[in-house]
């Protein structure tokens, strides 16, 4: 995409990435690639609610067992299977397809993220953003109080879910237009 920039209107001193639940992972995870392949050079990244670590260890991936769950652990190590095959339980996996296995988050972009409490990948995503504090990288986190996976796609006139929806619009905005906001 940045290699046709020009020819496609896009202000490659303004790239951002996004995504949610697979898709924060695969934005987790192209952060990672630009980082160690040279670029594009990105001012920005945004991984929502984001499916990071395929072993499926923590406390949280087993507090969601139900099957009517919007995402459940069921779910969870069905996707990984299918993703990385036989290696979905093990940590031998590049972290450009499972971004938790990363051995360094230093020089990521400024990052924003959000959970909620009741979504199985709470943990993978606390300890995400904890890493990336840790590697000095800027990093703003919410955690929203009794909400489960997609809550904010799900229930959209929800209180909390509009919240969550403006708080991250804003971090894009702000983030794409420093000036602005």
């Amino acid at each position: 995409m940045t290699n046709e920039a020009e020819s496609l209107g896009i202000d490659v001193d303004r790239v951002a990435i996004a995504g949610a639940s697979g898709g924060g992972g695969l934005t987790a995870a192209l952060a990672l690639m630009a980082r160690d392949k040279g670029g594009p050079a990105l001012i920005f990244q945004m991984p929502l609610y984001p499916m990071l670590d395929n072993r499926n260890k923590s406390a949280s991936s087993y507090e969601v067992m139900a099957d009517n769950a919007t995402w459940n652990r069921t779910n969870n190590v069905a996707a990984w299977s299918m993703y990385l095959g036989d290696a979905s339980d093990t940590r031998e996996v590049s972290p450009y397809a499972v971004p938790s296995s990363a051995e360094s988050l230093a020089g990521l972009p400024p990052t924003y993220t959000c959970i909620g409490q009741l979504d199985l990948f709470r943990d993978e995503t606390i300890d995400y953003v904890t890493r990336l504090a840790e590697a000095g990288v800027d990093v703003e986190f919410h955690l929203y109080p009794g909400s489960y996976h997609g809550f904010e796609v799900f229930v959209p006139d929800a209180e909390v879910s509009r919240r969550a929806s403006q708080s991250y619009v804003d971090a894009m905005a702000k983030a794409l237009n420093p000036s602005v906001c």
